[in-house]
């Protein structure tokens, strides 16, 4: 009886310790009000692109076209739940064109994130958060280059939802340390490989990634996984970073139910470094170098044209429309410059003007030759405002011989691009 007494003390010693703690909380949590943003944001494009042999657009043969897009549509809707919990979604998609007769709105990213403290936060749910490099995910409202780059989400559609998946990630920063480790599920592959390496149609194994950066100057937010393209004059940044991403039998050359099929594991390797650096006189520099290491399994190559234009056809090795080996085993240089002058008064409009260049130069261990792409495009920001951007841009793609893998020729593509946002 005597020890029940004693027990019974102390659970009542320790409710009288607890009670007064958990009310403190509670009255915390009651005066905290939640935050709710939102944003409608678009990217329309008026484009000529110069097509790859024997394309066609709904049968007919075609040598060139001209069309308006719809590249991007986001409406981001994000919440602060609590201070330590964070609610984020965005509705949207992607190439609504005259080959769409709908303009369906995708859920492209629903999560949620628990703040243990700075250097530790988790998150669940469908994101872009992903390991690997600077722009496997990157946002495309501070886009440097018109649309670039592309083969960095390099199972885009595939056996992802625009690069996005279903996971667990961990992240924070530590010092001037920043890191994320994702835990992601691909998506299931219908399509049967058939002779060639392609994405398994077997169960998909956990996609493991990772991406650490050192940051040398002001730090960057990492409340969203969508990395900044240019700060413009806002920012003094400079980044060098490392990551991976690894899928065990993410491959195959045959169908998975055959006892005869090859299976391969994906494993990327990348290292980049970043600057934006605004200079003394009101302008300045955003610079990005990157090397990224793709093993897919032996060959893999794809060939993407993104926002295509045609529906079809194509007789040299590119494919039909606008595309070329974009996405393959092997490996890449990737670089970007863009030099953003002090805001000016242009048809008396405030207004900064950014040009820019890309280059990617790729080594695929299927093709005969290296695949160099160029991208060149000047940025209009009324206002000096992402929100409010005019953008021209040229891209220069390579052209490669059905039969030799050579390449043979380079094509060209112009776009007019007006992004705009409510707020």
């Amino acid at each position: 009886m005597k020890n029940v007494k004693n027990k019974i003390a102390k659970l009542v010693c320790i409710a009288f310790l607890i009670v007064p703690t958990l009310l403190t909380a509670q009255d915390k949590e009651e005066a905290f009000k939640p935050t709710i943003n939102w944003n409608v944001r678009a990217q329309i494009w008026l484009r000529y692109s110069d097509l790859n042999e024997g394309s066609l657009i709904n049968n007919e043969p075609v040598s060139n076209a001209t069309d308006i897009t719809i590249r991007r549509l986001r409406i981001p809707i994000t919440a602060q739940v609590t201070p330590k919990i964070y609610f984020y979604s965005i509705l949207g998609g992607n190439n609504y064109s005259f080959k769409t007769k709908t303009f369906p709105l995708e859920v492209l990213d629903l999560y949620v994130e628990y703040t243990f403290n700075k250097a530790f936060e988790a998150g669940l749910g469908k994101s872009g958060w992903q390991g690997l490099n600077r722009w496997n995910i990157r946002s495309n409202k501070t886009l440097m280059g018109l649309d670039s780059p592309l083969f960095t989400l390099n199972t885009v559609e595939k056996n992802d939802d625009i690069g996005r998946l279903m996971g667990i990630w961990f992240k924070g920063q530590v010092g001037k340390i920043d890191y994320r480790l994702a835990f992601n599920r691909p998506l299931i592959v219908r399509n049967v490989p058939t002779g060639e390496v392609n994405f398994a149609n077997n169960r998909p194994r956990i996609k493991t990634s990772t991406y650490v950066k050192y940051q040398f100057f002001e730090h960057e937010s990492n409340k969203s996984a969508y990395q900044a393209g240019t700060y413009l004059q806002t920012k003094k940044v400079f980044n060098i970073g490392a990551g991976f991403q690894h899928q065990e039998k993410a491959m195959s050359d045959g169908d998975a139910q055959l006892a005869s099929t090859n299976f391969y594991d994906m494993t990327h390797f990348a290292a980049d470094s970043f600057l934006n650096l605004p200079l003394i006189n009101g302008d300045a520099i955003t610079a990005y170098l990157g090397y990224y290491d793709y093993d897919f399994g032996k060959d893999y190559i794809r060939n993407v044209g993104a926002n295509n234009p045609t529906d079809g056809g194509g007789i040299d090795f590119n494919g039909t429309g606008v595309a070329f080996p974009m996405i393959g085993t092997g490996t890449t240089w990737y670089t970007q410059f863009g030099y953003a002058f002090k805001q000016t008064k242009v048809l008396n409009q405030p207004m900064i003007i950014q040009p820019n260049f890309a280059i990617q130069r790729s080594n695929w261990d299927a093709l005969e030759d290296t695949m160099t792409v160029y991208d060149f495009t000047v940025n209009f920001l009324l206002n000096g405002s992402q929100s409010n951007k005019i953008s021209i841009g040229y891209q220069h793609r390579p052209i490669f011989d059905a039969a030799t893998l050579q390449q043979k020729d380079y094509k060209g593509m112009a776009v007019l691009q007006y992004q705009i946002a409510m707020k």
